[in-house]
């Protein structure tokens, strides 16, 4: 394991309180996630501080450590590393007492958080270990789909299809399995009812006067099926005799939960994940331009606050029933209005070399579509900046959606990727040349405008003072700082 990440790892322990103050880690693409008993134990200012360090977010129950891709795998196992080899000194019965009070704190702060907020945030906790499987699987799918259309390889293709499609015909159970997992339910039982919603023998069974088709309700009946059979569970496990609970509770939470998926959820989730379907297609091909520079303009913000993964169950959708989601490219706009603004920032701030460093080791992972090195390492401290780059986003996503507009949509084959790395991904109703354009020309102009805002109005006096503290802006056109995502 490289040095610097134990390093950064031993720095950042003590300064959330020590091992005694970590209930729990965990980590995504770029944030080291900390459940922390008590999180006024952390010293903020100092976390800023630390080398490789480019924000914090604090949600909830959630403190994350945002240290951006390819370095936080590293410094996640080496904090593990340190909390195994502190075990033997964990916290006396005084420190589990103290404990003990600041979880309860921290209990009644959460119970401030609405609830929107709260079930966005578990509802991504479902779908996020997925998009690995989901990035690999898509970029599989895009390159048989290119060796399909080219006419090459014909004796592989068939062998790539299996392996791409493998993992999409059972996604449904993977997400039983972790909706069980989150709900506080037995995996395997969440994964048990979902594996119903793709089980080709729902062929046989008839609901409201319909005959049901093997995966109807996707994603969305596959959650609601786990959801339930994970209420039923817990209602059993406080009523079944202990003598008889491994008997009969796993038998009625799939009796009941199974039956009640096939005679209602699927039904239901079915007609809601055409809907979802249906809108989108209506939402750009109606209102193209307009809603490209809503979503643009405002996805930003959603990275900023981690609830741009709530979206993750629509674009899941979307690719079961289209093949692509045509959401996708347009959100990815933002990231190229992030990547203007940055360079703007870097072109006006000539003599900051600390502020040009972190640009430049942040840019390529911006590129790449990966936008919380750039928003918390240079946009939002800076204020202004974030703003303008929301406005490059919607530029770019106006651009794409008046496309979609007129006739020419463009989507992805799977979720995660962004920026330059959508390209391979990059799939819809006209050909690839088409789609390329069509894409590059939204980045070329989110990247642009990004630029050109940010440079005529987004680095004022304050804003330089700020570069130069190293401090959040306090403009009040500014966002606020990163420490509270609200």
């Amino acid at each position: 394991m490289p040095t610097d990440s134990r390093a950064t790892a031993s720095a950042l322990l003590p300064l959330v309180g020590g091992p005694a103050n970590v209930l729990s880690v965990a980590r995504c693409m770029t944030r080291l996630r900390l459940g922390l008993a008590d999180p006024s134990r952390a010293d903020e200012e100092a976390l800023r501080a630390v080398p490789g360090v480019l924000g914090l977010v604090v949600d909830g129950g959630s403190y994350q450590v945002v240290l951006g891709p390819g370095i936080v795998g590293p410094v996640t196992a080496a904090f593990e590393e340190l909390l195994d080899a502190t075990d033997g000194g964990r916290p006396t019965a005084a420190e589990e007492l103290a404990a003990l009070g600041a979880e309860l704190k921290g209990e009644r702060q959460r119970r401030n958080a609405t609830p929107v907020k709260t079930a966005l945030r578990r509802l991504a906790a479902v779908f996020v270990p997925l998009i690995p499987a989901l990035i690999g699987c898509g970029i599989l799918a895009g390159v048989n789909g290119l060796l399909l259309n080219a006419g090459l390889l014909p004796s592989l293709t068939p062998a790539l299809a299996a392996v791409a499609s493998g993992f999409m015909a059972l996604i449904a159970v993977f997400v039983g399995v972790n909706t069980a997992k989150e709900f506080g339910g037995t995996p395997v039982l969440g994964g048990a009812v979902a594996a119903i919603v793709v089980y080709p023998g729902v062929a046989k069974v008839t609901a409201f006067g319909v005959t049901l088709a093997p995966g109807q309700g996707g994603v969305l009946g596959a959650l609601a099926a786990a959801l339930l059979a994970t209420y039923v569970e817990k209602w059993c496990r406080g009523r079944v005799p202990a003598a008889l609970d491994v008997l009969l509770t796993p038998t009625l939470t799939v009796l009941v939960a199974g039956l009640a998926t096939l005679y209602g959820l699927m039904w239901a989730a079915g007609a809601v994940s055409t809907a979802i379907g249906t809108a989108a297609d209506w939402l750009l091909s109606t209102t193209g331009a307009f809603a490209g520079l809503v979503l643009g303009g405002l996805f930003l913000p959603l990275v900023m606050l981690g609830l741009h993964q709530a979206l993750i169950p629509i674009h899941t959708t979307l690719i079961e029933q289209q093949g692509h989601t045509v959401l996708l490219p347009i959100l990815a706009m933002a990231g190229a209005g992030q990547v203007g603004a940055a360079l703007a920032v870097y072109v006006r701030l000539h003599h900051d070399t600390s502020l040009r460093t972190t640009i430049r080791s942040a840019l390529p992972a911006g590129l790449l579509g990966v936008g919380e090195p750039l928003i918390y390492g240079v946009s939002l401290p800076l204020g202004r900046p974030f703003l303008t780059a929301c406005v490059g986003g919607a530029a770019g996503g106006a651009f794409v959606g008046l496309f979609a507009m007129l006739g020419d949509q463009v989507g992805a084959t799977a979720i995660g990727p962004s920026g330059w790395a959508l390209f391979p991904l990059l799939a819809g109703n006209r050909g690839w040349a088409a789609l390329l354009a069509i894409y590059a020309g939204g980045l070329l102009t989110g990247y642009a405008v990004g630029f050109a805002t940010t440079y005529v109005f987004g680095v004022t006096d304050r804003v330089k003072a700020a570069a130069a503290s190293g401090r959040p802006a306090s403009d009040p056109s500014s966002s606020p700082a990163p420490s509270r995502s609200g």
